[in-house]
């Protein structure tokens, strides 16, 4: 009762041809392909960016020193005061 039978779809094919035409339609199919080749071509250029500007990872280790650094100085100057 939910579903359309084969000769219904074959309607709705006629119908959108009818009222469209063929060249639309395909002119229409060919932008939507052009959209997708520039889609994937542009996700393609940001992983490409992406992989190349990617720098390696700071060690912990390395920034704590000026962590601690700067706390000391302000206890420095919290006993100056």
């Amino acid at each position: 009762m939910g579903s359309f039978s084969a000769l219904h779809w074959i309607i709705v094919v006629l119908v959108v041809v009818l009222l469209f035409g063929g060249g639309r339609i395909s002119g229409l199919m060919g932008d939507v392909a052009k959209g997708i080749k520039s889609f994937k071509k542009g996700l393609a250029d940001d992983e490409d960016e992406a992989a190349s500007s990617a720098k390696p990872a700071q060690r912990l280790e390395q920034a704590r020193p000026a962590a601690s650094e700067q706390s000391a100085a302000r206890d420095e100057q919290k006993l100056n005061s």
